[in-house]
């Protein structure tokens, strides 16, 4: 039994990069044999025999041979394998393009079809633009990710696997190259149509933002680079913009609410886990009125960190407004969740259903309204709500 170390992890041991995720391929053993001495493993693939044994996957050359599965990846500078086994330790096999492409930093397809072979390879290859910053597009990926757009093909993969591609570019060095690479070769749609129509409309007054929402969100993902929740905070944050009218550009009044149902649309459409979903809901949402967090009565400030706390979007959101409006209201709002997490019901006062929560809230008010006295802080004149009855902190205590 042979076994080989392969795709990413050769190319990251190549480039003096840590090494994260651990495939290997099995040659001279069937999966039977593989199993008798490997107990512990876990069949995890259905269609061919892939095996998890802890965090490491094993699986078996398409083809007649390593060369010939080498030959069948996504990019060449995946395209790589080195032995692990004691018979061919540090034996490296190769793309005839992987060695060059790693050194001239060129992300290229391994074939003609390799991006039709398996339409997800649009995304991947996207991702590794995010990953790989210092990597630039070979020709041929373009050609390849434009005329697999153009076949139609990408609405064939399932949303959960494109998902998961967007929350790896988000937790890469520059987001952005992943969302601008998939936008210059059509493949923004059809899982993301509120991104493409952010490219076509201004992010704001100049004083404001300039350029498009959809390079605004760019830069925000970048300056959020390594948060996911935050990064895809920042993407839909604005989304709203894309229905504002064009007779009203370049301001976009009322565009968070809108957001928020955009937002949802997106989330939904890429069957994103709850959390994810919600908290790209809560961006759009929120993030005017976080932005100007100090001059929100009391009342406003507890409903939304009540919500925001039950959904452990705090710190993500706030970083999100530090991102888009330069205003850091960090240390007022960690203040204001301390006092706010003092309060507490008296015993019989609990387990009151909603009449509970109101009650806490109302104590939480009172607490946070002191304070404000207490430093003089002038508010704004009217209570305000939070939009949407669904984020109703009576419902959440």
């Amino acid at each position: 039994m042979k076994r080989y170390l392969v795709g990413g992890a050769v190319r990251d041991i190549l480039l003096g990069r840590p090494v994260v995720d651990q495939d290997y391929l099995i040659v001279d053993a069937t999966p039977e044999a593989f199993l008798r001495r490997y107990r512990r493993a876990r069949q995890v693939g259905k269609t061919f025999p892939v095996f998890m044994l802890g965090s490491a996957q094993y699986a078996w050359p398409r083809g007649d041979d390593i060369n010939e599965d080498l030959l069948a990846r996504d990019l060449t500078i995946n395209a790589m394998a080195m032995g692990d086994s004691r018979q061919i330790a540090g034996r490296l096999h190769f793309h005839p393009l992987a060695l060059t492409d790693l050194r001239d930093r060129l992300l290229r397809p391994c074939g003609e079809m390799s991006m039709f072979e398996d339409p997800l390879r649009v995304y991947r290859a996207a991702r590794f633009a995010a990953s790989l910053p210092d990597f630039s597009p070979h020709p041929e990926l373009l050609a390849q990710m434009k005329a697999v757009a153009a076949c139609g093909v990408l609405s064939d993969i399932f949303a959960e696997r494109v998902a998961q591609e967007v929350r790896k570019a988000l937790d890469a060095p520059k987001p952005s190259r992943f969302f601008a690479l998939l936008a210059e070769t059509g493949c923004l749609l059809p899982w993301m149509p509120e991104l493409e129509a952010a490219r076509h409309v201004p992010a704001g007054p100049a004083e404001h933002h300039s350029g498009s929402v959809f390079a605004h969100m760019c830069d925000m993902a970048d300056q959020l680079a390594g948060k996911p929740i935050a990064g895809w905070m920042a993407v839909c944050h604005d989304l709203g913009k894309t229905l504002t009218p064009e007779c009203e550009w370049p301001r976009h009044h009322g565009h968070d609410e809108a957001g928020a149902e955009v937002a949802e649309e997106l989330g939904k459409r890429l069957k994103l886990p709850n959390r994810v979903r919600e908290s790209g809901v809560a961006a759009a949402r929120f993030h005017m009125k976080a932005a100007r967090y100090h001059e929100l009565r009391a009342g406003t400030r507890v409903d939304m960190l009540t919500w925001l706390h039950k959904h452990e979007l705090v710190e993500p959101l706030f970083e999100v407004v530090r991102a888009d409006s330069g205003e850091d209201v960090t240390p007022l709002v960690q203040r204001d969740m301390k006092l706010m997490l003092s309060v507490h019901l008296p015993g019989k006062q609990r387990m009151r259903g909603p009449l509970s929560g109101e009650k806490l809230r109302n104590l939480r008010c009172q607490k946070l309204a002191e304070m404000d006295r207490k430093l003089g802080v002038d508010t704004e004149p009217a209570e305000e709500g939070l939009p949407g009855d669904d984020v109703s902190p009576n419902r959440d205590d």
